[in-house]
């Protein structure tokens, strides 16, 4: 992907490519063009370079820049990148934990080798069998061991961001998280009121199905029950099948800790009537952890300054904008906004819908009240993820600023280790083009922006915020008040 993108960026390069052909990068190749008999020959132990370029001499330099950048090799210094796990583990034998991030057909076989080398497990990868997920969290389960994900994003661990994870300082608050991105807005807002996470273990989207039952969500809890250094525990997860939400909170119904709960869009009577606090929103969860751990949080005139906003927007609507279209790269994002839409819109479509029967019928076009995640497997085959690579959500902006009906996008941007190093300059051209395309035709394109992140990421929190509000967009510090910006702008605009 690395390579692909440096060799894109060079003048009269219209497209570059290079990948293994695995079955996900033949159809991707397929897509832009770029497929041929020869491409369709090849294996996934092949490497394909597709280019397309203006002219000979451009292809040629194109050519030339692939074979530079494949070919570089570490001349001193001390990085080293291993080929195999076991190469890996010779030359760091003290390490006791492995991330995985390999195409998801590999991934099982690389986390059993690490298990039964007696490492903890960091599944990144995605598009791993159920079947694979449920066998080695058994054996992580037997060997005492962590076994994080398949298609976990998020962990910090020790102080150690992993994956897509958020700057935030050491502190009191531990997050068992089967929830990426919910993850990092909880801990990113933490971070941002000043307090901080002792520990915050993912477990993968599908740990709390009931074919899995919880078990590393379950191992997680246990732990920060009792670590030391943990006074509030945070458990967060899309709704958990029912037994599975039964016997999470039995294991904590008798610490002294304070455990707080927020299931995205579960019915969290169960939790309340055994004593947890529970929260609504990620914002929320935040925030009361946060008080429950430092006491009360500082207060902020963001909401108001939204309101006023969105009300500015709203008058500039023609009345054929009437929808609000979502572009998530984070799932959890694109599911709280989803439960918040629908308790005063009623109907949302999406590819990953809340209601069988609100499934858009094209993932690849909307339909009234739409919000997608970007993020998902279905978007991803074959691609990077959105938050390293926004060339999918840049199209389908401006696909959707292209509809007359379209009343205001809305978009998270998610900071942090392991995402795009600069979200905002990815993005705010195509916002200003995107407005553009709107005023065109005499509209006028409303583009709300959930800022996800901490003042010490490595992206520079303020300044992604001020390159985004200077392309025209409103820019929000919590997911929630993104929605309610967008649902104002909406109403006031009727």
């Amino acid at each position: 992907m690395t390579v692909s993108k440096a060799v894109k960026s060079m003048e009269g390069v219209n497209e570059a490519v290079v990948v293994m052909a695995t079955d996900y990068n033949k159809e991707l190749l397929k897509n832009v063009d770029l497929s041929n008999e020869e491409v369709e020959s090849c294996t996934p132990s092949d490497l394909v370079i597709a280019l397309r370029a203006e002219t000979a001499v451009q292809l040629e330099a194109a050519r030339t820049k692939v074979d530079e950048l494949l070919n570089r090799r570490n001349t001193g210094g001390q990085d080293y990148d291993p080929p195999t796990l076991d190469s890996a583990l010779s030359y760091m034998p003290d390490a006791n934990m492995v991330l995985i991030s390999v195409p998801g057909m590999y991934a099982a076989a690389e986390a059993e080798k690490a298990l039964n080398a007696g490492r903890h497990v960091m599944v990144f990868s995605d598009n791993v069998s159920l079947e694979d997920e449920i066998r080695l969290k058994k054996i992580a389960q037997e060997k005492g061991l962590l076994m994080m994900g398949p298609d976990c994003g998020t962990a910090i661990i020790n102080g150690v961001p992993l994956a897509f994870a958020n700057k935030v300082p050491r502190g009191k608050i531990g997050i068992v998280g089967a929830s990426g991105t919910g993850s990092q807005e909880i801990s990113s807002i933490i971070g941002r009121l000043g307090g901080g996470v002792s520990q915050l273990i993912g477990t993968g989207g599908r740990d709390l199905k009931a074919e899995v039952g919880g078990i590393m969500m379950a191992m997680g809890l246990e732990a920060l029950l009792a670590d030391e250094a943990t006074d509030v525990v945070v458990l967060v997860s899309k709704p958990p099948a029912g037994e599975v939400m039964d016997k999470i909170l039995k294991l904590a119904q008798d610490s002294r800790k304070k455990v707080l709960v927020h299931f995205i869009g579960a019915d969290l009577e169960l939790a309340r009537g055994k004593g947890f606090e529970t929260a609504s929103t990620l914002e929320e969860t935040a925030y009361k952890a946060y008080e429950i751990a430092y006491g009360p949080a500082p207060q902020d005139t963001e909401e108001k300054e939204l309101s006023l906003k969105a009300r500015e927007e709203a008058a500039k609507l023609m009345p054929r904008q009437k929808y609000i279209r979502g572009l998530y790269s984070g799932g959890s994002l694109c599911d709280e906004a989803m439960v918040l839409m629908k308790r005063v819109l009623g109907k949302v479509y999406s590819a990953t819908p809340i209601l069988p029967e609100e499934k858009l019928p094209s993932k690849d076009i909307s339909k009234e009240h739409t919000i997608i995640d970007m993020g998902d497997d279905e978007f991803t085959r074959g691609r990077p993820h959105p938050m390293i690579d926004f060339t999918a959500r840049q199209e389908r902006l401006l696909k959707e600023a292209r509809d007359p009906e379209t009343a205001v996008v809305l978009m998270d941007v998610v900071l942090g280790y392991g995402a795009n190093i600069d979200p905002a300059g990815e993005l705010a051209p195509y916002i200003v083009k995107a407005k553009e395309i709107a005023a065109k035709r005499g509209d006028y394109l409303p583009v709300v922006i959930s800022l996800c992140g901490t003042f010490d990421d490595p992206q520079d929190y303020d300044a992604q915020k001020e390159k985004l509000e200077n392309s025209g967009a409103i820019v929000a510090s919590t997911n929630a008040r993104a929605v309610k910006t967008c649902l104002e702008i909406i109403s006031k605009g009727r």
